[in-house]
Parts: C-alpha cells; structure tokens; sequence
C-alpha cells in the first residue's frame, strides 16, 4: 500500500501540538514539488502563526491564544490530507482511474445539483406509471442505466474528495437525511464517505456519519452508519480534534447504541473468520449432505439417480440414517448462519470474477433487480420464479445476490428439470443451505448490519484493487472496542462479554487489547479474573501478576471457583506451596470429592515433603479410579520420593508401556531407578528420554545439575555420580 514518509512525520508532528516545525517541514516539501501544489493557503496559515507568535514574544495575553494554535493546527491538518490525497493519486492507478471517471462530473457538482439529480429519478421512476405500456419498459430501463452511472460517477468522485467543509456536511446531511431521496442511493453515498475518512480521516465526514447515525430514520441506512462511524473512528487524531471523545460519549449515553456497537464487534469477528468456518463446512457437512440424498454433481451438473434397490435389501435402514446425518448438517449450517458465520463466503467468493465486480461502486450497492448489470438475466422467463424466491428467501448479502443472478444462466442449466418444474408450479420452495430466512429477522437491525459487513469483507478480501484500501477486518483494526475512544465511556460495561467471546473463540490477543482499553476505575471482576487467566498462560507479562490479578477478582468474588482455581495455580507456579494448598482445601470445600482438586491438594502435599499425608489421598483417588494415568503419575512419584522404589516401579511400568510416554515419566522412573543404585536402568531411560526430545530445547544437563540439583543429593547422590552420568550419556 502507498505510503507517504514524509507527509506522515508532518501529520505526527501536528498531533504532537508542534505546528511551528510542522509548517517549516511542509513548506520545504512543497517547495519540492512547486508545479504540483499551491502552496497560497500555507504561506496564508503560515502568516497567521507568525503573527501569533510575534504577538506572544511581546508579552501580550491573548486569552485566544490557545484556540488559534489549534484553529491553526487544524487547517493545516486539512491541508496536508488534500496534498497527501493527490500524492496517493499519482502513485495509484487505481485512484487516478477513478479520479479521471468522475473528472467531468466533478467539474460541475454542487450538492444541490446532485440532490435535485437523485430527486429527478425518484420522481421519474414514479411517472412510468403514466407511460404508455410499449415504451415503459424502454423508458424504465433508460432510467436506470443513467442511474447507474450517476452512482458510479458519485462513488468514485466521494472516495477521492478532499476534506469536507462545514457547508458542505450540513448540506450532505440534508440530503441524506430527506425522504425524496432513494434509500440506495443514501446507502452508497455513506459507503463511499465511509471509504474516503477511513483513508484520510476528515472530521466532518466522521461527524457526519455520527449524524446520520443518529438522526436517520432508515434502518438500513442507519446500520451502514453505524459501521462507517466506527470504522472511520481513528483515536490517535483526537489530540487535534479532541471534541471526538464527546460525539462518541454521546453516542455511548444511548442503551440501544451500546447494544448495537457489541454486536457489531461479535459480527465482526465472524467475518474475520469466514475462512475457518468454510473448512468446518466443507471438511464436516458438506460430505453428510451429499451422502445423504440421492442426487449426484458431476461434470453435466447435477443428477438425480435412481434408487438402489441391491442396497435397500442390505441396508434397510441405511436410507433413514444417511437423512438423518442430512439433516443433521442442515441444522448446524442454519445454527451457524443464524448465530453470525459467514457461510456463504467459500462458494461465491469464486463468482466475483465477473465484469460487473471491476466497478467499484457494485460492491456497496443493496441489491435491486434493475441494476443494468443483471436487468436482463432477472426478467427472463425461464427460472424467474426459482430466481426470485431464492434471493428473497436466503441469508445473502447484496454482494452474493448480485453473484447469483449473474450466475444463474449457468445454474439454470444445471438444476434438474423436476426440481425446476416444481418451484415454477408454486410446487416447492428453493431452500437454500443454512435455511430460508423469513422476512421479519431480515427486517432486524442486526440482520441488516451483517449482511452489509459481509458485503465488505468481501470487497476487501476479493476485490482486485483491495490493496489500495486500508482493511478494517486485519485483527490490528478489527477489534474496535480496543479503540481508544471507547474507553472511559458506558460501553465498558459490555466488555467483558466481548471479551468473553473473544477468549472463547481462541482470540487471546486480541481479548488482551480490549482488556487494556478499560479505565482503571472500571476494572472489575470479569477484568482480573481474565488478565490473571492469561498472565497465568504467558500469554501477557505487563502489569499485576497472575496471583494478584486473581487475588483481585477474589476479593470482588470471593467463593468464585473459576478465580480461587486460578489463584491456587498462580500460587503453586510461584512455589508458594503452603498458600497454594490451602487456595486448594477451600476450592475443595466448595467442590468436593471432585477428583482434579484433590489430585492438586496431593501435589501440593509432595511439594511440602508431607509425604504419608498425600500417599494416603493417592491411595484413595487410586482405589477409585485404577486405569487414571494422572492419579498413578503422582502416585508413583511419592513411592520414589518415600523410598518405596519397587511399588513405584510397578506403576512406571504401566506408564511406560505407550509408544510414546511423556518425557516426565520418562524422567521421573529413570531417577527412581537412580536412587535404586540402578545405574544402567536410570542411563538407559535417559538415553530413550534425550532421543525422544532430541528436537526439542530440552537439556538433561539443566535438570540434573540445576532444576532438579538438590533433589539428587537429598536422595544420596553426589555431584561426582551426576558428573559421571552426564559423561556417559555424551560418550
């Protein structure tokens, strides 16, 4: 992607209040490049700083000081963003195409000549009632076409505009906001303003977006808002424009907004793993859907094959099973679309390659049957029933749906005529995989707002110009509640369910970046107890340990098992084994007879040299459960450490038996045979134990003369027989 160095170190420099080094940086650079840029508004904002500082050198108390170096401050921000879009422009074919596109239609807009535009075809769509019916379809299809590239041209002149002024977002805001105005239209333009400040952030755009957010009554417009809004939001630009964290607390007051912003986080998520969720697909339902019917895809599409007569004779209740697992699989595609994944993503990520996809304005627009584009395969006769209920009834983003009609001379081919008759004749339903959705959940919000966010990730996965954008669904940006705007305001209460999900779904990293968003007042249980999980699992080493994070969480909750479980372990990793156990004792009043706490309260006792006390807990978890490798490991560790060595060897030997046992029970029998005075027995073991982790970074040499140092001369060794083994085992 392109990048300006020098342009952008003058952006840091203004976000760092240093607008006098700024000015003189950027007015070299100018000077660089005098054919390309005017440099009369510099010199102008130049003037004025002068002043301002001549003014101050003086002694003068200006009480407006302060608000004409950020008045300043900011006009030259906007300055610098115009010239780094024109540097982007000249090193962007993609930018300079679309620039040139729209090059005569910018020469003559005006946001009052645009809206008057889009009011014409809202009223001349509404004439064609009154056209004869002969020239209606013509007319109709005239409309649309000019329509179209009236869109295309506004796209593409909206993602390479300039900075916005007042006037024009109020203006902007009056038409996105009135009722004469397509819906679609409305929709597309907030797409392209979401794409131009998520580039080069423009307050007006942001506080724009937040308006129409807001103030719009249009659910659909509204949800697209919402995702440009927060996509657009950049907290590192809030030093200039510090009236950000207030639009956002603002917003963050509102029950309903906080709501809406933790489920677009959650549906985020869900697109960023689309990939993941196609191969749970493809590796697990797909086979069990095909198995289970009796229809075939081969090279001429697909076939329906006869029933096999020889395998119903066999098999009775073969037939009954495969629908089972059928619909089995049905049910867990439909359970996955409905809880958020991205299913259809893998199947029609191969039907973006058409024409239609090189326009860049098609992949924001909601689906309508007229678009220029598909008009002609949607009003063919043949298919047209199976056509427009399948878009109608399936969880397809517009995206999809424009893939599908486009495609659908191809699928029509290849459905069998049967299933074809049937749909035409009212007979059937096309239900798609994953199942139809019935117009009252396409009517919700959330419903909405996934289907426009599976829009965008698919242009910025697929299209052929992605590169040139930045990616809002890479995980360094996708996290939005680890945007610093966010912090301090009410949407932290919803956090640690964010949090929670995140941690479910394996997402460690990014549940860390969220956690470290919420202001310290807030940090509550859900908080200590989640750092102190991932301080326990180095998965994060700044800030309070495990133990104290846990220590926290208990005295917010204190007969939490899930904290006092931690705390216990947090305590045991840092050899604090008298605290550890008795962490372990109280988790066991809470939970008793449960077998992993009493196995940790034994360790604990072994650790303590209570030897009698944890072989007698041992024989009891032993005499409960023989087969379970956890409890003898144990228990055949403190045979060794009582002397008990044959007792112990027994159990080893059980352990040992697998292809391939764990390298501390290979460890643990070699030293029992050591303290044995089984010398050729402990270096056998060794040897089998260094050519089974020879890949690893294991190091005997670390265990013997460090880790595990003092142990071997408790048990009658010496520094000389530990010399003597290691020798042997390098000769």
């Amino acid at each position: 992607m392109w990048k300006n160095d020098s342009l952008v170190g003058i952006q840091n420099l203004l976000l760092q209040d240093r607008l006098g080094k700024a000015v003189t940086m950027f007015e070299n650079y100018l000077l660089t490049y005098p054919q390309r840029f005017d440099t009369g508004q510099l010199i102008d904002i130049k003037n004025n700083y002068q002043l301002l500082v001549d003014y101050w050198r003086k002694g003068f108390d200006d009480p407006r000081r302060n608000q004409l170096y950020k008045e300043l401050s900011r006009r030259l921000f906007v300055l610098l963003n115009n010239v780094l879009l024109t540097d982007r422009m000249a090193h962007s074919s993609f930018f300079m195409q679309s620039y040139q596109h729209s090059s005569v239609f910018r020469r003559s807009f005006s946001i009052s000549g645009l809206k008057a535009s889009l009011e014409s075809f809202v009223t001349n769509i509404a004439m064609l009632e009154l056209e004869p019916e002969h020239l209606r379809q013509s007319r109709k299809s005239q409309l649309y076409a000019e329509h179209q590239q009236l869109q295309s041209n506004l796209f593409d002149y909206l993602i390479t505009s300039e900075a916005m002024t007042d006037w024009q977002k109020d203006e902007f805001l009056d038409l996105l906001l009135s009722p004469t105005v397509d819906s679609f239209d409305q929709q597309l333009i907030v797409s392209a303003l979401m794409l131009s400040a998520m580039m080069s952030f423009d307050m007006n755009k942001f506080h724009l977006l937040t308006s129409v957010y807001r103030l719009t009554t249009d659910e659909q417009l509204r949800q697209r808002a919402l995702v440009g809004w927060v996509f657009a939001a950049d907290a590192d630009k809030a030093s200039l424009y510090p009236e950000m964290h207030e639009i956002v607390s603002q917003l963050c007051s509102d029950e309903q907004c906080l709501n809406e912003l933790t489920e677009l986080q959650i549906q985020i998520v869900y697109c960023m793993q689309a990939d993941n969720d196609s191969q749970t697909i493809k590796s697990e339902i797909m086979p069990d859907l095909i198995k289970g019917n009796n229809i075939r895809i081969t090279r001429q599409g697909i076939v329906e094959m006869e029933e096999d007569k020889l395998e119903d004779i066999l098999h009775p209740d073969s037939t009954e099973r495969n629908m089972e697992r059928m619909e089995a699989s049905m049910r867990k595609m439909a359970d996955m679309q409905r809880r958020g994944s991205d299913i259809y993503f893998a199947g029609f990520s191969q039907m973006k390659r058409f024409p239609f996809f090189s326009t860049a304005s098609n992949w924001f627009l909601p689906f309508y049957p007229q678009h220029p584009g598909i008009a002609h395969i949607w009003n063919q006769s043949k298919g047209q029933r199976f056509l427009h209920l399948i878009t109608s009834l399936g969880a397809f983003c517009d995206s999809d749906k424009y893939s599908f009609v486009l495609a659908f001379e191809q699928v029509l081919s290849h459905l069998p005529a049967q299933m074809l008759q049937m749909v035409e004749n009212g007979e059937a339903t096309p239900m798609a995989i994953g199942g139809e959705v019935p117009n009252e959940e396409q009517s919700k919000p959330a419903f909405m707002r996934r289907m426009y966010l599976q829009n965008l990730y698919r242009f910025f996965r697929l299209y052929s110009y992605r590169s040139e954008f930045i990616n809002p669904f890479e995980s360094s940006l996708a996290i939005i509640f680890s945007n610093k705007l966010f912090n301090g305001t009410p949407l932290e209460a919803h956090f640690p369910e964010v949090v929670s999900f995140l941690m479910k779904r394996k997402m460690q990293r990014e549940a860390i970046s969220v956690l470290q968003n919420i202001s310290e007042q807030q940090r509550g249980f859900q908080y200590y107890l989640v750092m102190g999980q991932l301080r326990l699992a180095q998965k994060v080493n700044d800030g309070l340990s495990a133990t104290a994070c846990f220590k926290e969480a208990l005295a917010l909750e204190p007969d939490n098992e899930q904290a006092l479980r931690g705390y216990a372990r947090s305590l045991y990793s840092e050899q604090r084994y008298d605290e550890a156990l008795d962490a372990f004792e109280r988790l066991l009043s809470l939970k008793p007879d449960n077998r992993s706490i009493e196995l940790n309260v034994a360790v604990c006792l072994i650790d303590l040299k209570r030897y009698d006390e944890a072989l007698k807990l041992l024989y009891k978890l032993n005499y409960e459960e023989a087969d379970d490798e956890r409890v003898n490991r144990v228990l055949a560790w403190c045979l060794t450490l009582l002397g008990k060595y044959e007792q112990a060897l027994k159990i080893y030997e059980s352990l040992l038996a697998s292809d391939k046992p764990s390298a501390d029970d290979l460890l643990n029998n070699a030293f029992c045979l050591w303290f044995k005075k089984d010398v050729a027995g402990a270096e056998n073991l060794f040897r089998r134990l260094l050519s089974q982790q020879a890949d690893s970074e294991f190091s005997l040499e670390n265990e013997l003369l460090v880790v595990e140092h003092a142990l071997l001369l408790e048990h009658g060794l010496t520094d000389i027989d530990i010399h003597l083994m290691l020798d042997l085992l390098a000769a």
